[in-house]
């Protein structure tokens, strides 16, 4: 096993791994159940974001998506994850025969004749973006480890979510009007508009809602700088909607809420774009990531309300 771990950690992920998680994504789409909305009253893990158990850092991008199908589909306990080597480092090991998960990391390279090329011309070299593949175990695919890796997360009582949330969307300082029939975030004047709480049968529905419109609020030129020109209908819009709804995501599993589809009547648009492009579902997770840490910076930076932040 340790052999195969060591030619699997450094591999080269080629179009192949693209195409792979690409058609699993779009079979759950097609199948109508959504990726980054997993049935978490079924699951024995507690909801929140998949971590590394050696370091503690949350994983990101579309590795969210591959971990969270994986803790449901195997019934782990819990959502902290360790490489083959990290395993020893801590004193314990995969038991023999446990099946690992493959994540990708992505990174670039410059060839030698591009920097050859480069020191000619007087210019800056151009690397090429690829991605690598690894693989990691849930610790409960281990044996001696530390017991504190073993233990679940503490979670957030379930009357502390909505305060903790509306905490967050406070102290983003983003302009938010409350009122009207419908949601959404108008970049010409950098603003927020939802419906009252009281129009949503649900109320956390107001709040899920608020983060999904936050997520294309993070994509604004004094922040992180998304394409939000495209018009209903074209890819570009399809696009930024699919990263919103994966930030919003992100956001309430790390807030204790169980995250929803927003916009299900964006599925079929979402369908064509991964169809068209199998590259799609990784920059849109990657985006989202983005956009998620860059709202939960607020309540880790302890920032204060109003004060907002610009990238």
């Amino acid at each position: 096993m340790r052999g195969e771990h060591n030619r699997q950690a450094g591999r080269q992920a080629g179009p192949q791994l693209y195409a792979d998680v690409t058609a699993k994504i779009v079979a759950e789409l097609e199948a109508g159940r959504v990726p980054w909305v997993q049935p978490w009253d079924g699951a024995k893990a507690g909801l929140g974001l998949p971590r590394n158990a050696a370091t503690a850092n949350a994983y990101s991008g579309i590795n969210i998506l591959i971990l969270w199908s994986a803790v449901i589909e195997r019934g782990f306990t819990v959502q902290n994850w360790l490489t083959f080597r990290q395993a020893l480092s801590l004193g314990g090991h995969v038991r023999k025969g446990e099946k690992g998960v493959t994540l990708v990391y992505a990174d670039r390279f410059t060839p030698k004749a591009e920097r050859e090329r480069a020191a000619a011309d007087g210019d800056e070299a151009r690397s090429i973006p690829f991605l690598k593949r690894f693989t990691v175990f849930n610790v409960a695919q281990c044996d001696g480890l530390p017991d504190d890796l073993l233990a679940p997360p503490a979670i957030l009582p379930e009357s502390e979510t909505v305060p903790a949330a509306e905490a967050l969307i406070t102290a983003t300082g983003a302009a938010f009007h409350v009122g009207g029939a419908m949601a959404f975030y108008m970049p010409s004047l950098d603003c927020i508009e939802v419906p009252p709480q009281a129009a949503f049968h649900e109320p956390v529905n107001y709040y899920r809602t608020c983060f999904h419109e936050l997520g294309h609020w993070t994509g604004h030129p004094s922040r992180l700088a998304r394409d939000l020109s495209g018009r209903f209908g074209s890819r570009a819009y399809a696009a930024e909607e699919l990263v919103a709804e994966m930030a919003s995501a992100f956001v309430c599993a790390a807030l204790g809420i169980v995250p929803t589809v927003r916009h299900a009547d964006y599925i079929a648009s979402w369908l064509d774009l991964l169809r068209d492009d199998d590259r799609a579902i990784f920059r849109a997770a990657s985006l989202a990531s983005k956009a998620a840490d860059f709202l939960l910076a607020f309540r880790a930076e302890g920032i204060e309300p109003g004060e907002g932040r610009a990238a």
